[in-house]
C-alpha cells in the first residue's frame, strides 16, 4: 500500500496576492516562498471565503461557506458576537479535516493563530482533532508570546516560534503520517520588527527623517515570516520528507487597509493587480496566493496554474481523498475534491463560488463591493441583497473588476443574481449594517441657506 501523504498548511495572515517576489512584487523580498514555487505549482486563482479570518479560517477547516454556520466577521468578544448575530466559536461538532484525519491515523498539530473562538467556555483545538497545538488568539496551550503579545522582541519572533514548534512536532512523528497547520500571525497588524528586520529595508523609508516608512515595517515583517518557513522546508528535506509531503502556503484574506488603526503605520500589503483589500469581495479581498509542493504527487515543477480556481473550502474533500478518509455521507460540503489538480492536472471547477459580507468595508470606495458575490466559470457576479449595485465581470478577461458586463449580458446577470439571492434566503438571518453594500462618497453639497 503506497504511503499516505503527510500535509503541511502554512496559512499566512492579511497577505495579499502580490506580497511575494514570484506573483510580481518588485521589491518585496521572499526567496523561501519564490523556491517553494519554484519546486511546486503556483496558482494564479486562489480565493478564500471571506475578506477577514475567522470565517476565512472556519471555511477551511469544514469544506463549507462560513455564512451557513452564522460565521460572518472575526470573533471578538461574546457581547460583540451576539450583537452581530453570530457564534463564540466554531462548532466542536463540525466534521474538520483535523478530525477526519486524526481519526484516519494521522499525528494531528495545530501551531501558530487560532481566531476560531476563545473566552470562557470555548473549546481548545483539541476538541477539533488536533493532538498537540500551541496558539494565540484561542485557549488551550498559548505561544510564547500569546499573552504578552507586544512586550519588546516577542511579536517580531511570532513566526519563529510557531515554525520552532512545527518542527519538533514533525519530528517526533516517527514513521506515522502527519498534518501541520502552522498557522503564522504575520503579517497582521500590529507589526514591529526589530531594528535588524527593518536593515533589509532601509532604502524604502522616509527621507530626512528617523523613522521606519510602513513599506519597511511591512516588508521586513513579512520576510522575516518568509525566512521562517525557509527553516521549515529546510528541516522537511533534512529529515528526507519532503518528497512524501504536501506544502501549502497560502493567507486566509487580502491586504490590511492603512485606514485601519492597528495598521495605519504599516497596511501596505499589496492586493497585486486586483481591485479590493481586507473585507472587500472584489478580487483583492478574497484571492490570495496559493502556492502547492508535493513532489511524489508526480505534478509538474516550476509551473504556473492560471487556469484552475481553486477555494478554500476545497482542501477538507481533497486532504481526505490524497489520505483515503471517506468524509461522512450527510456531510453537505461547498468545496469539491481537487487531487486531480493537486496531481497536475488543470481544469475548470464544477462548483460555483459564493460570498456574503454584512458589513460595512473600510478603504477607497473603488474597494467596496456589494454584499453579495457569486463565481462560477469565468463569471463572477456582485449585488446587494435589493438588487442594487448589479455588477457582473469576465474574470479571465478583467480581472481588475473594471468593465461592467452587467448590462450587456442582462439574461446571465440576472441569472446569477437569482442564484446568489436564492442561496442568500437559505443562509441564517441575522443583523446587517446600515452601510453593508454601500459605495457612496460623501459628494460636496452646497450650503444650506
Amino acid at each position: 500500500m503506497a504511503r499516505k501523504p503527510n500535509f503541511v498548511f502554512i496559512f499566512a495572515d492579511d497577505w495579499g496576492w502580490g506580497d511575494l517576489g514570484c506573483y510580481g512584487h518588485d521589491t518585496l523580498r521572499t526567496p523561501h516562498l519564490d523556491r517553494l514555487a519554484a519546486d511546486g505549482r503556483l496558482f494564479t486563482q486562489f480565493y478564500v471565503c471571506s475578506g477577514v479570518c475567522s470565517p476565512s479560517r472556519a471555511a477551511v477547516m469544514t469544506g463549507r461557506f462560513p455564512a451557513r454556520e452564522q460565521m460572518h466577521g472575526h470573533l471578538s468578544d461574546h457581547e460583540m458576537n451576539q450583537a452581530r448575530g453570530m457564534p463564540n466559536w466554531l462548532d466542536p461538532g463540525a466534521a474538520t479535516y483535523t478530525r477526519l484525519l486524526q481519526q484516519a491515523g494521522y499525528r494531528v498539530g495545530h501551531f501558530g493563530k487560532w481566531h476560531l473562538g476563545n473566552g470562557p467556555g470555548a473549546p481548545e483545538p483539541s476538541d477539533y482533532g488536533i493532538d498537540e497545538s500551541f496558539v494565540n488568539a484561542g485557549e488551550g496551550p498559548q505561544l510564547e508570546f500569546a499573552r504578552e503579545r507586544w512586550a519588546p522582541g516577542l511579536r517580531s519572533r511570532s513566526s519563529e516560534f510557531i515554525v520552532n514548534h512545527a518542527m519538533r512536532f514533525i519530528e517526533r512523528s516517527g514513521d506515522q503520517p502527519f498534518m501541520v497547520n502552522a498557522w503564522l500571525n504575520d503579517t497582521h497588524a500590529i507589526l514591529d520588527p526589530t531594528r535588524e528586520q527593518l536593515e533589509a529595508y532601509g532604502d524604502t523609508g522616509p527621507q530626512l527623517v528617523d523613522h521606519p516608512g510602513a513599506t519597511a515595517i511591512y516588508y521586513a515583517a513579512a520576510t522575516e515570516a518568509d525566512r521562517q518557513i525557509g527553516r521549515l522546508l529546510d528541516r522537511l528535506d533534512e529529515l528526507g520528507l519532503a518528497d512524501d509531503t504536501v506544502v501549502i502556503f497560502s493567507s486566509d484574506n487580502g491586504p490590511e487597509d492603512i485606514l485601519v488603526r492597528n495598521a495605519a503605520h504599516s497596511g501596505v500589503g499589496s492586493a497585486g493587480p486586483f481591485r479590493g483589500r481586507k473585507r472587500s469581495l472584489y478580487e483583492g479581498g478574497v484571492r490570495v496566493p496559493f502556492i502547492l509542493r508535493w513532489p511524489a504527487g508526480g505534478g509538474p515543477r516550476g509551473v504556473v496554474d492560471d487556469a484552475t480556481p481553486l477555494c478554500a473550502v476545497d482542501l477538507l474533500p481533497t486532504f481526505c481523498r490524497l489520505a483515503s478518509v471517506e468524509p461522512p455521507s450527510p456531510l453537505q460540503l461547498d468545496g469539491e475534491d481537487m487531487s486531480d489538480v493537486f496531481a497536475g492536472a488543470t481544469r475548470e471547477r464544477r462548483t460555483p463560488l459564493l460570498w456574503e459580507w454584512r458589513f460595512r468595508i473600510v478603504g477607497h470606495v473603488l474597494n467596496r463591493s456589494p454584499m453579495l458575490a457569486l463565481r462560477d466559470g469565468p463569471w463572477k457576479l456582485l449585488v446587494n441583497p435589493d438588487r442594487d449595485r448589479l455588477e457582473l465581470y469576465h474574470v479571465p478577461s478583467d480581472p481588475m473588476e473594471l468593465d461592467n458586463r452587467a448590462r450587456d449580458e442582462r439574461r446571465l446577470a440576472d441569472e446569477l443574481a437569482d442564484r446568489a439571492l436564492y442561496w442568500q434566503r437559505e443562509l441564517p438571518a441575522g443583523p446587517v449594517d446600515a452601510g453593508a453594500g454601500s459605495n457612496a462618497y460623501p459628494w460636496p453639497r452646497a450650503a444650506a441657506r
